[in-house]
């Protein structure tokens, strides 16, 4: 197929099988379900401990086996602030094999459709907000996760080359800040969303009258519910095709007060939120440009406050586990 082979974005057969890399972590997992939801019967996927996706040699017969026609790489080593500005190397490495390994495996086993999952900090650390596809690689990462991002912006890289090379009609996708079922609720590892959702509700089970904080509330972030995330990649399979990264978020912002007072009202905590504004605020703000997303014609149909009750019922349910 050459590099200009007409492509028209089409529904994907349901029968066909479909490989989700990273389908237990909390994007991958999502997509299953949707995909399931959607009538997708031969889908597969492996846990860490059934395959290295570092392991090239074990991909390769992998997907060999499987010959899957579609494919979401979902799979990715993730982590806070702290562990990416502690563990860069690590962070560069494991995520460039996984990458390359299953890229180069997709290609010589015949994967039509490619959707590759980035992430927002492949911009650049002071880029306008909204943050616009056209920015990527026009000024200096953020210093503690820039070893993340390139493996990230490699991955962008490494589909528009196999458009080039290959003429396949591979795709990328950029989420903005998700959350949902499946969250890590770790009380050192959390992103802030889940971790002020489990901070207001041990609150309440503890009887605690004062809720602290970081920093002053005021920085914006935007947040996008995992499976509306899961949604608009099948969108994008079936809808886009396009050398662009496109990224996928609300178009909306909240400050991080408004979605504690949020979250506090949902899990019924009646006492005090103070704010120790000693603790660093981070960036001011983080919000995506979805024009291209929304040209495309998806929109994001959870509401934040929807998406958080929602949340909050699965961290109850699950919280035993979560706890050790």
């Amino acid at each position: 197929m050459s590099e200009d082979a007409a492509f028209a974005p089409r529904p994907l057969d349901r029968d066909a099988p479909f490989y989700v890399a990273g389908h237990r972590g909390l994007v991958g997992s999502a997509i299953r379900r949707t995909l399931e939801a959607s009538g997708f019967t031969d889908l597969h996927g492996h846990s860490s401990s059934e395959l290295d996706l570092t392991d090239r040699a074990r991909v390769f017969d992998a997907l060999a086996t499987i010959r899957p026609r579609y494919l979401v790489l979902a799979a990715a080593k993730v982590g806070g602030i702290l562990a990416n500005d502690t563990y860069p190397a690590d962070f560069l490495s494991v995520n460039l094999q996984i990458q390359t390994n299953v890229m180069d495996a997709a290609l010589e086993h015949g994967v039509e459709r490619l959707l590759f999952l980035g992430s927002s900090c492949i911009y650049p650390r002071l880029a306008p907000q909204p943050l616009k596809e056209e920015y990527l690689l026009t000024g200096p990462l953020e210093p503690t996760n820039d070893a993340y991002a390139i493996a990230k912006i490699a991955g962008i890289l490494g589909v528009q080359a196999v458009r080039r090379q290959h003429g396949l009609p591979w795709i990328s996708a950029m989420p903005t800040n998700l959350y949902g079922p499946g969250d890590n609720f770790s009380p050192t590892g959390s992103h802030v969303l889940p971790a002020l959702l489990r901070r207001y509700d041990e609150a309440v089970a503890t009887g605690a009258r004062e809720v602290v904080n970081w920093g002053t509330g005021s920085p914006r972030r935007e947040f996008l519910h995992v499976d509306d995330m899961a949604a608009a990649c099948l969108f994008l399979l079936e809808h886009y095709d396009g050398p662009s990264q496109v990224n996928v978020g609300t178009g909306t912002d909240v400050t991080i007060k408004e979605i504690a007072e949020t979250i506090a009202e949902l899990v019924g905590f009646t006492g005090e939120t103070r704010w120790d504004t000693t603790k660093p605020d981070g960036t001011p703000q983080k919000l995506m440009d979805v024009s291209l997303l929304r040209r495309a014609g998806w929109e994001a149909r959870i509401g934040l406050r929807e998406g958080l009750a929602s949340t909050l019922a699965w961290y109850r349910a699950h919280h035993e586990d979560l706890r050790t």
